[in-house]
């Protein structure tokens, strides 16, 4: 079989809140969001068929690990709000707030998905590349990051 690339995708849920310190819309509020994200990898189909992981690019679930190490864990029925910002000085001031993550950026969709293909990347196996990510903040608003963009 000749040797080619591949994509793989993965789908991953879940669920958080942020607020957009400064924004001049109704964002600016607390309020959550359920994020879809999509997991393009590109590589090889493991071609040893003596190896367990035959004809795959990545095993699935080896992937599911990864991406919930680096990012569903962490985020999921998180509060999400930018560093040194009174949205930040609320939530560790209140007895009602439980998850929060404090970020270095705004708490946008585009940040977001910028800071989970960093966080992916990181923790691939060398063979194997992100492709790209799309991170839908509702059924109809998405942002997307592309390797090749950012090459």
């Amino acid at each position: 079989m000749k040797s080619v690339n591949i994509r793989i995708t993965k789908e991953f849920r879940f669920e958080a809140a942020h607020a957009l310190w400064g924004y001049d819309g109704a964002c600016r509020n607390i309020h959550g969001h359920s994020y879809l994200l999509y997991v393009t990898l590109i590589g090889k189909p493991n071609t040893d068929t003596s190896h367990p992981k035959f004809g795959m690019v990545m095993d699935f679930s080896v992937l599911k690990k990864i991406v919930n190490e680096a990012v569903t864990n962490p985020f999921d029925h998180a509060l999400l709000v930018r560093k040194g910002t009174p949205h930040a000085e609320l939530a560790k001031n209140s007895e009602l707030v439980g998850k929060i993550m404090e970020m270095d950026y705004q708490p946008t969709c585009e940040n977001m998905v910028l800071d989970f293909a960093e966080k992916i990347s990181s923790r691939l196996p060398a063979e194997v590349k992100l492709f790209s990510l799309r991170l839908h903040e509702t059924a109809t608003s998405y942002a997307e990051w592309f390797a090749d963009d950012n090459i």
